[in-house]
């Protein structure tokens, strides 16, 4: 009789990987907050396996106004806006600060997210900032005040405040895109604590 056929134990179906949006807070194409966005892209996908990370583009989205909802329903770019959102497990924000706070067209944004039902609550978050002076720390603070309403649950440390200096060595080039590969390590080093704390949250740590 011949041996009898091995079977192969069944596949363990891997974790669905946490989704993350990123949202930038200036709007100029150039900005050094767009590029610390697609590095972080480019860190996920090279050397974060299960996270997935994808630019919210907050521009078309208009100026908060509650007279634009009409029976529940919002305007199609602010309700693809508030569906990216939904959908996400996680938020990274990038962005300057304007003024000592935090700017025009991410506060737009988050508003617009904050309007019944809340799309924000219960999400992980991340801060990251660049700009002169304090490298985007002040408005941090403000967002994280903004979260509390929100019930966002921003991950504290790494903190991460890039500030750009005014002579060479830059950190980002004439693009926007990062070139320092130290700030690139810190950058990462957010990604992880981001990544840990949304698992953490959904109860699925290792």
């Amino acid at each position: 009789m011949g041996e009898a056929a091995k079977t192969n134990p069944p596949a363990v179906p891997e974790e669905a990987p946490i989704r993350v949006a990123a949202i930038c807070g200036s709007l100029r194409k150039g900005s050094c907050n767009r590029g610390l966005i697609r590095a972080a892209i480019e860190i996920s996908n090279e050397s974060i396996g299960g996270m997935i990370i994808e630019y919210i583009d907050i521009s078309p989205l208009p100026l908060l106004n509650t007279d634009l909802e009409v029976n529940g329903t919002f305007p199609p770019e602010v309700e693809a806006f508030r569906d990216k959102i939904r959908q996400a497990d996680s938020v990274l924000f990038a962005s300057p600060d304007y003024n000592y706070s935090v700017t025009a067209p991410l506060k737009n944004a988050i508003d617009w997210g904050s309007r019944p039902p809340n799309v924000w609550a219960d999400k992980a978050a991340a801060l990251v900032g660049a700009a002169g002076g304090t490298g985007g720390a002040l408005q941090q603070y403000h967002v994280r005040q903004i979260g509390v309403f929100l019930n966002l649950h921003f991950i504290n440390k790494p903190e991460f405040f890039l500030r750009r200096p005014l002579a060479p060595p830059q950190k980002c080039d004439e693009d926007g895109n990062l070139i320092d590969g130290e700030v690139r390590e810190r950058l990462k080093e957010v990604l992880l604590s981001l990544y840990a704390f949304t698992l953490r949250l959904q109860g699925k740590s290792k």
